[in-house]
């Protein structure tokens, strides 16, 4: 029996017009009704619909329907709450629609710790509208959801359980906390409920009950071998760390130039650049940099005339770093030119240093025709490439390369090619073209995006790009066993890297992480194309981005210069994911003034996030810093024997900031004996207890959640 169902409800609460009113329009789906909606009277908080549910039920899901036509006050934010009361409540949505007229379904959360959440009221609360200072109109609700009596019971059932687990976890907090040891020790006997996992039972005894420092820091550098650090380390941001690359003094160097192509083999250390356009003409070189040396080497002016590929702008290549082979597909062909618009396809042997063309016509094989501004990535362990998107060429193209396209052009699908076999087959044709394999889904094919592929999710990650004038900002994946395609986000309702063109990625398969450099951006209040750099970063894991750098500074100084690359697009960007280092080359500074000049400039850019080591530094510093406040009160010599030793090697004197807290705390020792008393008794008994405990709230912080004791506390929840 399908457990989800449509579940009645009526209105319980909403903050401007009569029930009466709303109840007579919300509870309809009349699309074509102007009337049929609830408005708020205002956009200003607090404006919130509840609704009542006929009987408590677990709430799977939640339809939004529209207005038959796009409407200024459809809401662009809001967020979706629910509880078995009206006053208690968790977040179960944070979304947003689509300005259309097309209704939407929202999956609501309904999980709590595994068990299914018993809901009885639901509450919509609007953020922000697709107008500009306009109110708040919900058109029609649905909810779904399973409200089958014996389901229903056996999760309250939970529930009630649950809620009675956490408040005496509060209550043992507190007491604790407070060292009111017999009822602790009296109340968790009596109920059987444990605080926290035996391991942080065991930091407090020695940290705050005991004072036995050394032994909570050597139980500290267990927990971190032990990995319990790692979440939090994972959750902390990344400071991006520029540095320019000034290649050795033999000045070789590829010269200036954008729409070229980079792919490194991260085990030879070794950087190969193929191509691009100068600002004048395309370019047929070919280039390797040795990381180790620091130095390029020009392998070939021109490919050509040893029997590779002739020269060529947005193009795309990829490296086996298994078996030493890059493969080329693809170039830009100018309008002017009208003959020879067959794709061909290259491979290069980088032990024996030669080209050789597979193919003159790559489409004559049930591959892809001619294309530029796709993408080609390559599953190593199937030996197989996958080429997606880009603008298939025919004598008629008359569009610049980053440009918008003219009217019905002609985008390529999804490919596969089989090096062992040499055999092309076409996975998923242009969402808009009849001619997809029967059966398998449309992707909506585009330029200018990213694709890369996760091996161990074997799953092709695609981002992005620009489509006519549309620039798109979805994310999805395609997996390549199965063929099954998922939206992660259509890029409407999470914030994402801005939509754009020619950014760059890369993915670190070991880390789960995907990386974006956005380039040419859309700014949509200006109606221009601008550009601006900045980095992201997608945790897969836990589908969260988070930008770590923004430069969008078009004045381009010689200081800014100097320190961090300027704004560009059509730049290349690689990754070696085992030294974990980005490597930046060229691109087009978009100065419209000098619309010929193109970037050489070589960067290279180094995530940094807090690392084990320091964490641990941190955790032996506030330790040791409790220490020593107690050893001041007992013994002033050996608090300053202490400070000069275990106290001054958890801090990082070359950083100003850490310099002077050690000062602050070195002072401590140059007060007067009046204030030295008062530092005395301020370290009696009940006040070693409270600052102990401070340090060990601080240290829990650092190991996951699900062990630990709760995060908020008990006096918070009285409310004068």
């Amino acid at each position: 029996m399908n457990d989800v169902r449509v579940l009645k409800y009526a209105i319980h609460q909403c903050s401007s017009f009569s029930s009466t009113y709303v109840a007579e329009n919300i509870l309809w789906d009349r699309p074509n009704d102007q009337s049929s909606r609830w408005s708020s009277e205002t956009n200003h908080p607090p404006q919130f619909l509840v609704l009542k549910l006929e009987r408590a039920a677990i709430v799977k899901e939640i339809t939004f329907g529209k207005y038959e036509k796009t409407h200024v006050c459809n809401l662009k934010k809001f967020k979706v709450s629910g509880g078995m009361t009206d006053s208690t409540m968790i977040e179960l949505l944070d979304s947003g629609l689509k300005n259309d007229s097309q209704p939407e379904t929202f999956t609501l959360k309904h999980t709590i710790k595994a068990h299914l959440f018993p809901c009885r009221f639901i509450k919509i609360t609007p953020i922000q509208s697709w107008g500009p200072s306009f109110n708040f109109s919900i058109w029609h609700i649905q909810l779904k959801g399973n409200d089958d009596p014996s389901v229903v019971k056996e999760s309250l059932i939970w529930f009630n359980h649950y809620r009675e687990r956490e408040a005496i976890r509060l209550c043992l907090k507190h007491f604790r906390q407070h060292n009111y040891t017999e009822v602790f020790e009296s109340l968790q006997k009596r109920t059987r409920v444990q605080l926290e996992d035996e391991l942080l039972t065991k930091l407090h005894e020695l940290l705050v009950v005991r004072g036995d420092f050394k032994a909570t820091e050597e139980l500290l550098e267990e927990t971190a071998c032990k990995g319990l650090f790692d979440e939090y380390i994972r959750k902390q941001a990344y400071k991006p760390k520029w540095m320019p690359i000034n290649p050795a003094s033999n000045n070789v160097r590829p010269g200036m130039r954008g729409g070229h192509q980079m792919c490194i083999d991260p085990y030879s250390e070794t950087i190969y650049l193929y191509g691009g356009w100068d600002g004048s003409q395309d370019l047929a070189d070919l280039w390797c940099y040795n990381i180790a040396k620091s130095e390029w080497i020009c392998i070939s002016k021109d490919t050509s005339l040893e029997g590779g590929p002739s020269a060529r702008s947005c193009h795309k290549m990829c490296l086996d770093p298994q078996r030493k082979k890059i493969f080329l597909l693809g170039r830009y062909l100018d309008s002017a030119i009208h003959y020879f618009f067959q794709s061909d396809f290259y491979v290069y042997d980088t032990e024996a240093n030669k080209w050789q063309l597979i193919t003159d016509d790559t489409a004559a094989m049930g591959g892809p025709k001619l294309v530029f501004d796709h993408q080609m990535c390559l599953d190593v362990e199937k030996n197989t490439l996958y080429v997606f998107g880009g603008r298939i060429l025919s004598p008629n193209v008359t569009d610049e390369r980053h440009t918008s396209c003219p009217d019905q052009p002609n985008f390529s699908g999804l490919f596969s090619y089989h090096v062992p076999t040499n055999m092309w087959h076409k996975l998923c044709d242009d969402i808009s073209s009849t001619s997809s394999p029967q059966g398998n889904q449309g992707i909506k094919s585009r330029i200018g995006h990213s694709m890369l592929f996760h091996e161990k999710l074997r799953s092709l990650y695609i981002f992005a790009g620009q489509r006519q004038k549309e620039y798109l900002s979805d994310f999805f994946t395609y997996n390549v066993d199965t063929h099954e395609i998922n939206v992660i986000c259509d890029g409407e309702h999470s914030e994402v890297p801005a939509a754009g063109f020619t950014q760059r990625a890369t993915l670190d398969a070991e880390l789960n992480e995907i990386h974006v450099l956005s380039g040419l951006n859309k700014d949509k209040d200006k109606r221009e194309d601008s550009v601006k750099n900045s980095f992201w970063v997608y945790d897969i894991l836990q589908n969260r981005w988070s930008c770590i750098y923004k430069n969008d500074s078009m004045c381009n100084s010689v200081v800014n210069e100097k320190s961090e690359p300027c704004p560009r697009f059509a730049h290349q960007l690689v990754y070696d994911n085992i030294k974990k280092i980005h490597y930046l080359f060229g691109g087009n500074p978009g100065r419209s003034h000098l619309p010929k000049v193109r970037l050489d400039d070589f960067w290279t850019l180094k995530l940094t996030r807090l690392s084990k080591s320091e964490l641990l530094r941190n955790c032996k510093k506030l330790i040791r810093e409790q220490h020593f406040k107690e050893i001041i009160a007992e013994n002033p010599l050996e608090a300053v024997q202490y400070l000069q030793s275990e106290l001054s090697e958890t801090f990082d004197h070359s950083d100003a900031e850490e310099q002077k807290m050690f000062q602050l705390l070195a002072s401590l020792m140059f007060k007067e004996n009046t204030q030295k008393n008062e530092s005395i008794s301020e370290y009696d008994s009940h006040n070693c207890y409270k600052n102990r405990t401070k340090v060990f709230d601080t240290l829990v912080d650092y190991f996951p959640e699900e062990i630990t004791q709760p995060k908020s506390n008990l006096v918070d929840l009285i409310l004068l």
